[in-house]
Formats: structure tokens, sequence, C-alpha cells
């Protein structure tokens, strides 16, 4: 018996693209035949099939698409429907001028940081963007990430291609739907945002709202298809925050939700804590602290004594929103309504994250000055970098105690001297309240016997004091009228 294998073929694959008009026409078949085996012969026998001929089937019949560089287009239909077909005519088409997510190659044992982008800044901001604003995740691999985190880190690498259409197939299928939503919801926004188009295929027809198509493809079984286009405007707000609200919180709830927060060691006594839910999930916690005495950029906005100050004025201390709800806008909405029900009049921030994500600015908060690293901090990074300590990672408690372990003890003394020649609030606190700032004699003693954990400490807030921080203010008479407060 002559044994015939099986085999699929497209016997007809003729697409036209007009660039100008935008306009996609696709004629799309194949052709198949079964493999001869004794089963299959029997199969024929039984219900008197011809099995040893070829059977034809088309999939595109002079099908049309019209899209433009800047349309939103979601091709939906079942598995073999011919969507994945359709999409691949459509890079073929755009050539050079797409870029195929599933194409992205991350490199799996480099920070992500690394990884994307020109330079820090612009890495910082695409991977903010892409919903990637954690500086935890900044230092984690690819291989480290969430199959949610790895979707935001491919729509980083779309942003930094520079390409005009973003494609995707099976687009967010193995995600759970909730992720799959605010993924959806994050690459419209941003895409739209850029000007840039989106072509993207999927089984699932819950991505919608959230997409917001402008074209709307879909393709059932033979070649029958369905093609609506719609306004090009943006998705205001994911599906998945219309399920959510905003109540008043406790400490215990940040503390659920301090573990994401890069600063989540001790939090100031707080004076408002609120809380953003959805069913019995908490999705985002913000902290309202009372303001501390001094505040750099405070001057430029607010003038008054220190009681006045613990009574007209609160600080944001902690923005926190569940990893599995970033880039759909929950930052902006905590402090957009939070802002009025604090309680009082003023309200201030100082945050590095402000930036590159400015969600308080969204939320009516006024950009008042940006803080670069004070001098004292300069100079003692100037001696530690002398010795051999990389700026960048001063931060690190376990880096830090290896390298003061190497060094002789006349380097460790040099480092005690630098901090005791550049005094700072900020060092002088790290000994308690029993020392005041101006007494610089008791400082430079508790310094130069400063044990090894006491030193890390003071190299730490040394990094952090490096940092460039954004203040923001926002005055409750500024946004609704003076007669709708009492103060």
């Amino acid at each position: 018996m002559t044994r015939k294998h099986e085999y699929f073929k497209i016997t007809k694959h003729a697409k036209r693209y007009d660039k100008q008009t935008g306009k996609f026409t696709f004629n799309i078949a194949y052709e198949t035949a079964t493999e001869m085996t004794q089963r299959t012969i029997n199969v024929a026998e039984a219900f008197g099939l011809g099995i040893d001929q070829t059977q034809k089937f088309p999939i595109y019949d002079n099908a049309e698409l019209k899209i433009s560089p800047t349309d939103i287009v979601y091709i939906t239909g079942d598995s073999g429907s011919g969507k994945s077909v359709l999409l691949k005519a459509i890079k073929q088409d755009l050539g050079d001028e797409a870029a195929d997510m599933t194409d992205i190659e991350p490199n799996p044992d480099k920070p992500i940081i690394d990884t994307v982008g020109k330079d820090f800044n612009e890495a910082l901001e695409l991977l903010s963007k892409a919903g990637l604003n954690d500086a935890f995740l900044f230092v984690r691999r690819f291989r480290e990430l969430s199959d949610g985190q790895k979707y935001r880190y491919r729509i980083a690498k779309l942003m930094e291609s520079g390409k005009q259409w973003w494609i995707a197939d099976e687009f967010c299928s193995m995600l759970d739907r909730d992720t799959a939503k605010i993924v959806a919801f994050n690459i419209q926004k941003v895409a739209r945002q850029m000007g840039k188009a989106l072509v993207l295929a999927t089984t699932h027809v819950d991505l919608f709202e959230d997409l917001k198509p402008s074209v709307h493809v879909h393709k059932r079984f033979g070649r029958e298809i369905s093609v609506n286009y719609y306004g090009n405007e943006a998705a205001e707000e994911c599906s998945l925050a219309g399920e959510m609200w905003i109540e008043e919180g406790t400490f215990a709830d940040y503390k659920r939700l301090s573990g994401f927060h890069y600063r989540s060691g001790r939090c100031p006594p707080p004076r408002k804590i609120f809380v953003l839910r959805r069913g019995d999930e908490l999705c985002g916690v913000i902290v309202y602290s009372f303001a501390s005495p001094l505040a750099f950029g405070r001057s430029r906005v607010w003038k008054g004594d220190f009681g006045s100050l613990q009574r007209d004025l609160s600080v944001i201390s902690r923005v926190v929103v569940h990893p599995k709800y970033r880039s759909v806008g929950l930052g902006c909405r905590l402090v957009r309504e939070t802002l009025p029900l604090v309680g009082t009049r003023f309200v201030e921030m100082i945050a590095v994250m402000a930036k590159y994500n400015p969600f308080a600015e969204k939320a009516g908060m006024r950009r008042v000055a940006v803080q670069l690293p004070c001098k004292q901090a300069l100079r003692v990074v100037e001696v530690l970098g002398k010795l051999g300590f990389s700026c960048c990672l001063l931060g690190c408690e376990d880096y830090l105690f290896n390298r003061l372990a190497c060094l002789s003890g006349e380097d460790v003394e040099k480092i005690k001297q630098a901090f005791v020649e550049n005094c700072h609030p900020r060092f002088v606190k790290c000994f308690g309240g029993r020392l005041a700032f101006g007494n610089r004699e008791a400082y430079a003693e508790e310094v130069r016997r400063a044990s090894v954990e006491k030193l890390v400490k003071l190299i730490k807030v040394c990094g952090v004091l490096m940092q460039t921080k954004v203040y923001l203010f926002w005055d409750k008479c500024e946004n609704y009228g003076e007669k709708d407060g009492k103060f």
C-alpha cells in the first residue's frame, strides 16, 4: 500500500496594500489532504469519505481593511479561524515599519533597567510608562518578572523601537483576565499618546472596553469576516477601575501593601489613611502624615508658625498601588479623590518617582521645586568614590558592609571625617533625639565613635540625599474655593 503523507499548503496568497489610503486587500486560501493509514482508510469506508483527494478552503476572499497609522485594531475569532494568517499578511505589507511584540528577545540575565533605553533617564521613563514603575522591578531580571510584568516590559521595548506599527499575536492569551484588561488598557493608552498604531489578535473578546479599538475585525470559520470602524478615542479608564472605591483605612492596611513600596521601612506617624478596594481585594493605599518642620520648596508657597504647620498642612508620605493594578491611573486617583478628605487646607508631597511619573500633578497638585543632591552628600560621595564605593549601590546594606570590611582602619577614618566635615540634619538624625542640630562637637564625637552598623546607616542616608526629588503642593482654596472648607 502506498502511503501518502498529510500536507497543508497555502494555494492563494494575493494581497494588496495602498499606503496612501491605508487600504489592505486579502485573498488567501489553503488546501489540505489526510495521511493514508489503515485507520483513516477504515474511516473512509465507514463514512464514504474520499480521503485520497485534497480539500480546498478559502480564508479570505477579497477581504478589505482600511487602517491608518494611528488606529487600534482588535482582531478576534476562534482558534483556527485565520486571525494569525491575517496578522502575518499585514505585517509583511508593513515591512520595516512594524515591530512585533513576539519578536522581542529580552536578555534574561541582566536587570531590566540595563536592557531598555539609551540612558538611565530614558530607561526609567519607558519602564514607568509601561507600568513597571517600581524601584524593586527596575533591578530585577526579565526571567524574574511575572507574566503580566513581562508583557509590560515588552510594551516598553515597543516604545523604544520607534516603529509606527505595533503588532502582537495571541495578545494576552496566557494572562489571567484581570491582568489582560490592565495590559490592554495600558498599551492602548501609550500607543495613542505616542501616535502609534496597534494591531492585536486574540481569541478573547473581553478586551473591547479596555482597548477601545477604532477597527474591530471578527473572523469566523471559512471566508466569513466582519469589520467595524469606530472613532479613534482613547479609553479613559480601565474597566476594572469602575469596580473600585475609596474609603478610610487603617495602618494595618498600609502594612499589607508596604512591601511593594521601595521605602518599605518605617512610615511616619499617619494623620489619615485611605484605601482603594475592589471586592475583598486591597488595590492601593495612601498615607497622609504630619508635616516636618523643614522641607525644601515649602517657603515658596507657604509661611506660618509651627502650630499652623501642624494644623493646616499634611504631607503625602506613601502612595502604594498593588503591582497587579499598576499603570491604569490608580495612583493619580488615590491622590485626587483623597486630597479634599484629609482635613487640612494644604497638602505637600516630596517624591523621587514624580520626576518620571507625574501622577500627583495629574491629580491636581502643583510642581513647585526640584531638589538636587545636597552639597554635603556630594562631598561625602566624592570621598566614598575614591575609596571604591559605587554611588549607585549606596542603598544596598549588604554591599556597604562588604565594602567597609575590605577597608583599612585609616580609610574608615577618612569616611568618618567626611561625615564630620559635612554635617547635615539627616546625618544628625541617625543618632536619635539626644543630639540637636547645631551641636557640631557632639555630632562629631558621635561620628568618630560610630560602629560599622551606624556608619552603614549614615552612608544609606547619604544615598537618599543624592536623589533628585520633586516638591509638590496643593491648596484646597485654589481647587474648591474657600467657601467649601473650614480651616
